[in-house]
């Protein structure tokens, strides 16, 4: 028998996987009722994904909010890398829902922050934080997803930023050369190109080009095994056994233009209540950003690096945090 229940349910919807988990509305959404993974390559469409997932838990629910990979407009949104389409009325209908809300993934992450406990974060900088201060979000994955919360005096709102289009901004003469490199591929330049999965690969590529590290031949083998190199990256990098120098070095550039970037997004936004740092890429490294470059390069804004050490910056460990924003989001839209 299906279980009465009053619930929602929440979706990060990407073009390889797709999370879903049911939410209490009554007793919170910091633990789910149920969950669960899909391949979403598998699927035709997130319709079946949900009529499969709801027949396993029998759970009733007849409100959905998903964060999906792509920009969401007026109610409608594609998946990147995939052939969905998907709407807020037509999943309703399909559903059988009362009401199914769509937004961007890291607007998703980002209404999540105010919920993350201290198990869901590890915390790089203290600092101070501000009551009521503007939090920003980045977050480092395939892409650079940027985002930021205002308080209105009741609550946290979470705002859409497309600030990973903005233009790469070099710390140091080598990152001025990979500038120049990546100016002769592309007509912009964007942070995402160099701060991302696909900025992994760029740097990479840019460094054994410049001859700052040589390819062994088993780093050779392995990447021409695969479509998506930054796996790989990271692991050579990481192995204590086989580091490759050539990936170390890659990563390193990473970590700092990524700690610059938070940087410039706690300036641009005057982010007092603290950044949080999301997406695939970050929890993988954890160990090099603890290490000195991260916020070394945060802290690096001429007359405003005093400013920069008050600033709380905060790790999100939590893999449902994208979860949870999305319920959220959906819970609040229903109030």
């Amino acid at each position: 028998m299906t279980k009465q229940t009053t619930a929602i349910l929440g979706g990060d919807i990407g073009g390889t996987k797709t999370s879903l988990a049911i939410f209490s509305s009554k007793s919170g959404i910091s633990t789910p009722l149920a969950e669960a993974t899909f391949s979403s390559q598998d699927y035709s469409s997130l319709e079946v994904i949900v009529h499969e997932f709801l027949s396993r838990v029998k759970i009733r629910v007849d409100l959905a909010s998903f964060g999906v990979a792509g920009p969401v407009v007026n109610g409608e949104a594609r998946i990147t890398n995939l052939p969905w389409v998907m709407g807020e009325k037509r999943l309703a209908d399909a559903l059988g829902f009362s009401r199914v809300h769509l937004i961007n993934d890291l607007l998703a992450l980002a209404h999540a922050a105010p919920l993350l406990e201290p198990k869901d974060i590890l915390t790089l900088n203290k600092g101070c934080t501000v009551p009521g201060g503007v939090i920003a979000v980045v977050a480092a994955g395939t892409g650079l997803g940027q985002a930021y919360l205002m308080w209105d005096g009741a609550r946290y709102r979470a705002y859409p930023s497309e600030g990973g289009h903005a233009d790469f901004a070099p710390a140091n003469a080598l990152e001025a050369q990979l500038m120049l490199h990546l100016l002769n591929r592309f007509k912009h330049v964007s942070t995402e190109r160099v701060c991302s999965g696909i900025g992994l690969a760029n740097i990479y590529d840019f460094l054994k080009e410049h001859r700052h590290g040589e390819e062994p031949d088993w780093l050779t083998e392995q990447l021409a095994a695969v479509r998506d190199p930054v796996p790989i990256i990271v692991n050579a990098a990481l192995n204590e056994d086989r580091p490759s120098r050539l990936c170390q070095a890659t990563l390193n550039m990473f970590v700092s233009i990524l700690g610059a970037e938070a940087g410039n997004l706690v300036l641009r936004m005057m982010a007092s209540g603290g950044i949080y740092i999301g997406g695939g890429i970050p929890p993988r490294i954890i160990s090099e950003l603890q290490r000195g470059p991260f916020m070394e390069a945060f802290r690096n804004k001429g007359r405003m690096s005093w400013l920069m050490d008050e600033i709380p910056v905060h790790l999100i460990l939590n893999r449902g945090a994208a979860l949870m924003g999305a319920a959220r989001y959906g819970l609040w839209s229903q109030a």
